[in-house]
């Protein structure tokens, strides 16, 4: 915020803000902190009753400001500048202000408050020592298909992080220092939620064991064969639990890491989610100004008659004022937004520029990270803010040495309409008077291209053990022995289904007979789980990786196998290896909405 307001008065809210600099408005150009007097200090200003209601939060009465409104503040817009004769500051409506965001004084907090500035660094000061990285996270890092995304993820100077059963196991496979999360996926308790903080993306190679009744070798050399040469069984949990529930509990335990295509609801009203906030008035009268808004819920103002939000007031120079806002109370807890790129907000313009303020402190008087927006009059629409747009202001100045704006450690947002910009600049929209501007959503969203944020490796023959007119004997055993194999192929079909409905960008790679054969044969891709053959486990890590980066990948299900025919071999010259693969040109000929369950589909309707 821009002016600053400073007080003896403490805090004991939540949000550990300052008890000595509890306002600092990002609506005035000036940088000359206002004080008390202890002659202000009565204690009948700080025991004051909070009587009359002053805004809706929530649809809910709350306490009004000031129920009093200066004559020269009329209902009409104004053009020039307003003249009035100066008054006093309003300090009712001040401390009420100051008792909604910070509650009642507390000796404790002052207390609290200097121990903390004595002790350690201020919050931006651990903003910047801060490191964050996007991981990589490999379920199923210790199976063939997953070490192998591991190596090649260090290869590439990725940062990794792998969820292993066996942490002993792990370290002597991936080394010592490879980052571990221990858990189970078929265990929802052992997937807690901070053990997933900065993962970005996932490959999940994870899938149920399938192994020899009378047993393999110590290196699984059998198994290495193939399900053809063996006849199989399951070993330990069974397909419904790792396939299916255990999907289910991947997904619910990196969700809010990873990110939905569709962004995050913040505040607002979408579909048939909703997601309010407790918003209360921060206008000039902490300066001495006189401007007043409120905010309220709009049950059916939006579109369509549906709910929104809205923000509206009167807004003066007078005594040197010229800003409104509404700001949210500190959140509980911060909000985690590294998988976005941005805001948006869906809102209902008037002409005029606005500002959004994003704080990632605590601190009531700190840098709020701030874009500033214009609107088209009359005409809802979208406004995207990326987060590399958020400029570092402090008191109306651009704070050039604070710490890049910090996704991960959202606290609360503020919204503006202000005659002031940044560093001595105006708002060239700016008019005094009345002013309406609903708002129905704020969002993080993901920007354009999206690239899958789930790589999922499941199987060829997913849809085939229920297709009609199918002929089984050509077909692999996993799909003759489906039902003898506690419907593995029915349940990993079941768990792609939920990363289809989750709103996770995704790729599922679903790869024919799995071999130890090095990577580099000409490959298929295919779709509608048709094809049969082999591919090399080393080549699978390879294409889910590539996939992680290409548009192309996104929400795509595919087949891969290899040309090289069962009967052959395949070989690599270590004097001559094959070239580097582009994947993306076997990414961009896969089409949208291809599954194999068409087939499916298409025989129920005609039964």
């Amino acid at each position: 915020m821009e002016s600053c307001f400073s007080t003896t008065i403490s805090s004991s809210s939540s949000s550990s803000s300052s008890p000595f600099s509890i306002f600092s408005i990002q609506g005035s150009s000036s940088n000359v902190g206002r004080k008390f007097s202890k002659s202000c200090m009565h204690p009948q200003l700080l025991s004051c009753q909070l009587p009359k209601p002053f805004l809706q939060l929530n649809g809910r009465p709350k306490y009004r400001l000031n129920q009093r409104r200066s004559a020269y503040l009329s209902s009409a817009t104004y053009k020039d500048p307003i003249s009035a004769e100066k008054q006093g500051w309003d300090l009712g409506r001040i401390f009420k202000t100051l008792y909604f965001f910070n509650g009642p004084p507390s000796p404790a907090k002052i207390v609290e408050f200097i121990i903390e500035k004595l002790s350690g660094s201020s919050p931006e000061e651990s903003e910047k020592k801060m490191g964050t990285s996007d991981y990589v996270l490999v379920v199923g890092a210790t199976g063939g298909v997953g070490r192998r995304v591991v190596n090649n993820l260090r290869k590439k100077g990725l940062p990794v992080k792998a969820l292993v059963r066996n942490e002993e196991k792990a370290r002597k496979m991936l080394g010592p220092d490879i980052e571990l999360i221990v858990g189970d996926i078929t265990k929802e308790s052992t997937l807690v939620a901070q053990y997933f903080k900065g993962v970005k993306k996932v490959i999940n190679a994870a899938s149920v064991i399938i192994g020899p009744k009378e047993g393999d070798t110590p290196d699984r050399a059998k198994y290495s064969q193939g399900v053809k040469f063996f006849e199989p069984e399951i070993k330990g949990d069974s397909p419904e639990m790792v396939e299916y529930i255990g999907m289910k509990n991947l997904i619910n335990a990196v969700k809010e890491s990873v990110g939905l295509r569709t962004g995050k609801l913040l505040f607002g009203f979408e579909d048939q989610l909703s997601k309010e906030l407790d918003w209360g008035a921060l206008d000039d009268v902490v300066m001495g100004g006189v401007s007043e808004s409120t905010f309220q819920i709009d049950r059916t103002g939006g579109e369509g008659g549906k709910p929104t939000g809205l923000f509206k007031g009167i807004v003066s120079t007078a005594n040197n004022g010229g800003f409104t806002s509404i700001r949210t109370k500190n959140f509980s807890s911060p909000v985690d937004l590294k998988a976005y790129d941005g805001f948006e907000l869906r809102l209902k313009g008037d002409g005029r520029r606005y500002k959004l303020i994003v704080r990632t402190s605590t601190d009531w008087d700190t840098v709020g990270y701030t874009a500033s927006f214009d609107t088209i009059g009359g005409r809802w629409q979208s406004i995207r803010l990326p987060f590399s747009s958020l400029r570092p202001v402090f008191r109306a100045q651009t704070v050039s040495d604070a710490p890049p704006f910090n996704p991960s450690n959202v606290v609360s947002f503020q919204l503006m309409f202000s005659k002031f910009e940044y560093d001595g600049k105006l708002n060239p929209t700016f008019v005094e008077g009345p002013f309406e501007l609903p708002l129905s959503t704020i969002k993080a969203y993901i920007k354009d291209p999206i690239t899958p944020r789930f790589v999922h490796v499941s199987s060829a023959g997913v849809t085939r053990p229920d297709r009609p007119g199918i002929d089984l004997s050509k077909q692999p055993p996993a799909v003759r022995l489906n039902k003898e194999l506690d419907f593995v192929l029915t349940f990993k079909l079941k768990g792609e289904d939920l990363i289809r409905e989750s709103g996770i960008p995704y790729t599922i790679v679903r790869p024919c007979a799995l071999t130890e054969e090095p990577a580099g044969a000409d490959l298929v891709f295919d779709q509608g789980d048709n094809i049969t053959g082999k591919i090399s486990r080393e080549e699978i890590a390879l294409i889910c990786i590539a996939a992680l980066e290409s548009p192309y990948a996104c929400d795509k299900t595919f087949e891969v196998k290899s040309v090289v025919p069962f009967s052959e071999p395949f070989t690599v010259d270590p004097e001559n290896p094959p070239p580097e693969k582009d994947y993306n040109i076997y990414f961009q000929t896969l089409k949208d909405g291809i599954t194999g369950k068409e087939s499916l589909e298409q025989s129920a309707i005609a039964v």
